[in-house]
């Protein structure tokens, strides 16, 4: 239609063509490369395409306890906060909750279920109106003792409201030591009781399984299994990276909305370097589309050598998803992982352990043959082994 905006949006009067690098500010969605994906604002893959949907459905009616794990920055909250709008939407009471801030109460099991009862309060207030957590938590916290406080409360938060509540509890390996270990058996011991009397679903989400946390106990002076305090998990499902259609897909919201191509030549330069790592796609055209002064003019294609440019700028501005992975490579487990697969040695002398500790990082493929897990990644690795032989940082 006459008049219309780049990609079918309607034009607004006195705004130019964003084809023209002549975007006004708020109107052009980006690539997303910090916190969940906001769809008026980011180019996004629906979270929810990229999960078994039925199946996590089918966890949820069948009163299921499950996790939910990946590496960083792959889109796990993304797909926490569409699963809890779906299950309001289908009649649940769900709140999501990040657990994250109780980290710093490490073994303060007091302090640590008083952050995490106020983050549901907190959650139930803003997403369903529900504040009976709010009224009542601080009161709890007083009267009971910190390892049953919080069973304590969702048995009563349970009972309050005849429909089925749903916890999706993100960062849940953020927590520490006895704080850890006295959440995840104060859901094992409610649970018999749900769904009337406790949450009738439970999804912990975080880097890694909870079957291969070694949680330190201060109090026990031992090291428990995750498995063993949350033996009621029945499933563990994994969010992976982006594939190649999806890859495709995201960088064609772009071209869709502001008429700039990427050329063949470098949507494969993408895929390659890349193989679907969410924030590694996302950055690298973020980077190449809007950083770049050159990337803003609309009319310019973004060609391969463009692509690899901003590879090398992510690199060298350590941005805080490579910061993070470089930083992990001071980890003798990690060493002894990655050092010979880019050395290709014959010998290698790390464990099975090592080695799934290294793929919840997302730094080593989940198939065969081991190998580290993209392009950029080998690449980062390779210069921070090369500057941690002297033991210097890299910066």
């Amino acid at each position: 239609m006459a008049g219309d905006g780049p990609g079918g949006r309607p034009a607004v009067p006195g705004v130019r063509d964003g084809r023209l690098g002549l975007e006004a500010p708020g109107l052009m969605r980006f690539f997303n490369t910090t916190g969940p994906v906001v769809a008026a604002d980011h180019y996004c893959i629906p979270p929810l395409t990229r999960l078994d949907l039925d199946e996590l459905l089918r966890l949820v009616r069948d009163k299921r306890y499950f996790v939910l794990h990946a590496p960083r920055q792959t889109g796990k909250t993304s797909a926490l906060l569409a699963l809890r709008d779906r299950l309001n939407a289908d009649g649940y009471r769900c709140v999501y909750v990040n657990v994250e801030v109780a980290q710093t109460a490490r073994e303060d099991v007091g302090q640590a279920m008083r952050a995490v009862l106020g983050r549901l309060a907190s959650g139930a207030r803003m997403t369903l109106g529900d504040e009976f957590m709010e009224g009542v938590y601080r009161d709890l916290a007083a009267r009971y003792v910190p390892h049953e406080v919080l069973l304590e409360a969702l048995a009563r938060w349970a009972e309050a409201d005849p429909k089925p509540l749903v916890l999706l509890i993100d960062e849940i390996d953020m927590l520490i030591g006895d704080s850890l270990l006295s959440v995840l058996r104060q859901l094992r011991t409610g649970y018999h009781q749900r769904p009337h009397g406790f949450p009738q679903s439970v999804v912990l989400c975080g880097v890694r399984d909870v079957r291969d946390y070694r949680i330190h106990s201060g109090s026990a002076n031992a090291v428990i299994a995750g498995g063993s305090a949350f033996n009621v998990k029945a499933e563990s499902l994994r969010l992976g990276d982006f594939s190649r259609d999806e890859v495709l897909a995201l960088v064609g919201q772009h071209t869709a909305e502001t008429g700039q191509a990427f050329t063949a030549e470098a949507l494969e330069t993408t895929w390659s370097r890349t193989l679907g790592q969410p924030w590694l796609v996302n950055a690298l055209a973020y980077d190449a589309c809007f950083r770049d002064k050159r990337g803003r003019d609309r009319s310019r294609p973004v060609d391969a050598g463009a692509v690899l440019a901003s590879q090398e700028r992510l690199i060298l501005r350590r941005e805080t998803h490579l910061g993070y992975l470089a930083d992990t490579l001071r980890e003798d487990r990690v060493q002894r992982v990655v050092e010979p697969l880019l050395s290709r040695a014959e010998t290698r002398t790390f464990t099975g352990r090592d080695l799934e500790y290294v793929r919840d990082l997302g730094l080593v493929a989940r198939d065969r043959p081991i190998r580290v897990a993209n392009a950029i990644y080998a690449e980062v690795v390779s210069r921070e082994l090369s500057a941690l032989a002297p033991r210097a940082d890299w910066s």
